[in-house]
């Protein structure tokens, strides 16, 4: 789509290609729409890369969060990791040759986030990270590898934690290109809570709340190998001791799922669900079982169990201050924890500073103040 009359100063390319962007940009867009109306100087431009195509995975979000269509979407489609980056490379660059930018706002550490900050900044195009300096220290996630190339080339940087501000400082980032303003992501959550909806499986199963769990699995180390995700999900089935276990299918996660001979009673598979089915899902969960990382924020936020298979994590404070914690990988470790859990000893948790609802409305602001400057 041709964005012909698109201003140059002061405007802003806002980059989001996969789901975990979608709750990311939500709220930046809404903030800059609301100081447009009151005068505010910047505009912005919204790039889909295209690197999530399934509307399941993308479509959805846009239309139940109130995002715009996309000014540009450069359709990358499947790929491998490096095709992807590449096409997306490619694609943003012509873009920016042919209708240049003065900022490039990326959110997260998806592919696509990687790509157009490298983009970007060869044609000398200054980038701003939205969740900069988190780390999990496992270059085995190509997230990681994500978040450190893009941090490396970042121009400012918008926090979520204390933690992301001191690997910053260790990484020799100065405290004026840091800017603690908050998590998105939650102001997205906090500003739905009252529209989370019921998928309809939910009647027609019968769940009730806090008499079933969730699980989200997509790691390769837990999902591509047959045989341990086999004894994966029996231990999880045994250890919710025959609760429904709704268990919404990532694309990656369902091609080792048919290679399994079976899986337990309990663990009814589900198709991927849209934003406010899901987090409706998870606010009425007994616990929530997975290896996402951003799921660990929204139930730390909703007050709701998570365990964590993985073994490292790049949001400590969802283990330090919020309801997670970290399990790792062995199966084994499943039954001890919900053990605790049906015991009622889980712990309460508490909400981490400034997840309060108002952080792009934060960013917004800097933003203003640091395109007002000369580059």
């Amino acid at each position: 789509m041709s964005t012909s009359g698109y201003a140059v100063e002061r405007a802003i390319d806002i980059i989001a290609g996969a789901r975990p962007n979608f709750m990311k940009i939500a709220p930046i867009i809404k903030a800059l729409e609301q100081r447009k109306t009151e005068g505010g100087p910047l505009r912005y431009r919204l790039i889909h890369t295209g690197q999530h195509y399934d509307p399941r995975m993308s479509g959805d979000f846009f239309q139940q969060l109130g995002i715009p269509e996309p000014d540009v979407n450069l359709e990358v489609g499947s790929g491998t990791q490096a095709e992807q980056a590449a096409g997306i490379m490619t694609g943003y660059e012509a873009l920016l040759l042919r209708e240049p930018s003065s900022l490039c706002l990326v959110v997260g550490d998806v592919t696509s986030t990687m790509a157009c900050a490298i983009a970007a900044q060869k044609l000398h195009v200054p980038v701003a990270h939205v969740e900069a300096g988190i780390r999990s220290g496992d270059w085995g996630m190509p997230e990681e590898i994500n978040r450190m190339v893009t941090d490396a080339i970042t121009n400012w940087f918008f926090t979520t934690s204390e933690g992301a501000n001191e690997n910053l400082r260790k990484a020799g980032i100065g405290d004026d290109r840091i800017f603690f303003v908050g998590n998105t992501m939650i102001d997205t959550l906090l500003g739905n809570m009252d529209r989370l909806r019921a998928p309809a499986f939910v009647a027609e199963q019968g769940l009730e709340p806090g008499g079933y769990f969730v699980v989200t699995l997509h790691r390769p180390s837990n999902v591509d190998a047959s045989g341990p995700f086999a004894q994966l999900l029996a231990a999880i089935a045994e250890g919710t001791r025959g609760m429904p276990v709704v268990f919404p299918v990532h694309p990656r996660t369902a091609k080792t799922l048919r290679e399994l001979p079976g899986f337990p009673e309990s663990i009814r598979l589900v198709d991927p669900q849209p934003y406010l089915e899901f987090n409706w899902l998870v606010k009425h969960a007994k616990a929530v079982i997975t290896d996402s990382g951003g799921i660990t924020e929204e139930t730390t936020v909703m007050g709701v169990p998570c365990m964590t298979l993985r073994t490292s994590t790049e949001r400590p404070e969802t283990i330090t201050i919020g309801t997670n914690e970290l399990l790792g990988t062995d199966p084994a470790a499943l039954k001890p924890a919900l053990d605790k859990l049906f015991a009622g000893e889980w712990k309460k948790g508490g909400i981490p500073e400034k997840w309060d609802g108002e952080t792009a409305g934060r960013i917004v602001a800097e933003l203003e103040r640091l395109l007002g400057r000369n580059f």
